[in-house]
C-alpha cells in the first residue's frame, strides 16, 4: 500500500468520514488523484464512497485496521512469532497485529494449537497451515468478527497456556492499556486468567491514544512488542512496571 493511502487511512481513522475535496487539500494533491486512491481502497473493501465523501466501512473492520500502518504491524508480528516454537499451544485475541501474527506463524511454524475468540483470525489463516484452531464460543460481533460474552469465559476455562497475545486500542499512564468496547475488554480479561503471561502487540501511535475501557491487566502483562517510534518516556514507564519492551 502506498504512503498516501496510509495517510488517507490515518485521516479516516481519526475522522471516520471526510469530504473528498477536504481530503485532497489535506494531502496536497488533486481530487482526481485522491479519487484514484479511494477507488483502490474501496476495491479492497476498506472504504466506501457516498456523495462526495469517503468513510471507513467500520472502525472495527479488521481489513482496514490491518492496512493502516501495515508495514509496522508486519514487523511486530514477525518479532512476536519468534517467541513461539513448533507444537506450542497459545492464545491470540482479536486485533490487526494479532491477525498478522497468526499469518506469520502459519508461514514459519508447524503443529501449533491456537485458541482464539476471533473468527476473523480463524478464517485469515485457513488453508495456510496444519494448525489446530480452537474457536471460543460466545456472542458474535459481526463487524469485528469476534466472540464476546460469558460463554467466552466458560469455554476458555478448559485451557491453560504460557502465552496470550493481545492488541490494544490505546494506553494511558493512569489506567494502562485500554479497549473501546466493554465486552471485548471483558473477553480479554477472561482469556488472560488462563495464561501465564500476556504479551501486547501494538504500533507506537497507540500510546498517544486511549480507549474508554481499562483492560486492568497490570500484573499479567510481561512484554510489549512495538515499533521503534515509541517515546522514550513511555518505554521507561512500562519498564518501571517490569514490562519488557521489544522494539522493531
Amino acid at each position: 500500500m502506498s504512503k498516501r493511502a496510509d495517510q488517507i487511512l490515518e485521516i479516516l481513522t481519526n475522522e471516520t468520514k471526510i469530504e473528498v475535496s477536504v481530503l485532497a487539500e489535506k494531502l496536497g494533491v488533486s481530487q482526481v488523484t485522491v479519487r484514484k486512491d479511494l477507488d483502490n481502497l474501496e476495491n479492497m473493501g476498506i472504504v466506501t464512497r457516498e456523495h462526495g465523501y469517503a468513510l471507513l466501512r467500520s472502525t472495527d473492520d479488521l481489513n482496514s485496521r490491518i492496512a493502516y500502518h501495515y508495514e509496522e504491524k508486519k514487523r511486530i508480528a514477525k518479532k512476536a512469532a519468534e517467541l513461539i516454537s513448533n507444537r506450542d499451544t497459545l492464545m491470540i485475541e482479536s486485533g490487526s497485529c494479532c491477525a498478522l501474527l497468526a499469518d506469520a506463524l502459519a508461514e514459519t511454524k508447524k503443529n501449533l494449537t491456537i485458541i482464539t475468540n476471533s473468527a476473523y483470525i480463524a478464517s485469515y489463516i485457513r488453508g495456510k497451515s496444519n494448525f489446530q484452531i480452537i474457536l471460543l464460543g460466545g456472542i458474535y460481533q459481526e463487524d469485528a468478527q469476534i466472540m464476546v460474552g460469558p460463554m467466552v469465559s466458560q469455554c476458555v476455562e478448559n485451557f491453560c497456556v504460557d502465552r496470550f497475545f493481545i492488541g490494544t486500542d490505546g494506553y494511558s499512564s493512569r489506567t494502562g492499556f485500554t479497549n473501546r468496547d466493554q465486552m471485548r475488554a471483558q473477553a480479554v480479561r477472561d482469556m488472560s486468567r488462563q495464561a501465564e503471561q500476556v504479551i501486547v502487540l501494538t504500533e507506537s501511535d497507540k500510546f498517544c491514544k486511549h480507549g474508554i475501557v481499562p483492560l486492568n491487566l497490570h500484573c499479567q502483562i510481561r512484554q510489549v512488542i512495538t515499533d521503534s517510534q515509541i517515546e522514550a518516556s513511555v518505554k521507561k514507564e512500562l519498564e518501571s512496571q517490569k514490562i519488557s519492551v521489544i522494539t522493531v
